[in-house]
């Protein structure tokens, strides 16, 4: 007979079916923010009128739907 907690077996089989979960939500939180914020800086520099590479903007705009992307795939399950 095992003397481990049956809650606390549970919480470490699910933690060891998902590694390091918490680190991965912290990136992807905190590549979304950054995204989001170029993606802001670059919409203030179109609106003051300064030009702006095509192609930039498009890596900033799929970023900012990427890691929100990965952060709602990576949510829980249950």
């Amino acid at each position: 007979m095992s003397k481990i907690d049956p809650e606390l077996k549970k919480k470490l089989l699910k933690e060891s079916q998902t590694p390091f979960k918490g680190l991965r939500r912290t990136l992807w939180i905190a590549f979304s923010g950054s995204a989001f914020f170029g993606l802001l800086i670059m919409l203030s520099k179109i609106a003051s009128g300064g030009e702006l590479q095509q192609n930039n903007f498009l890596i900033q705009f799929g970023a900012c739907i990427l890691f929100p992307t990965l952060l709602f795939v990576d949510r829980n399950k249950d």
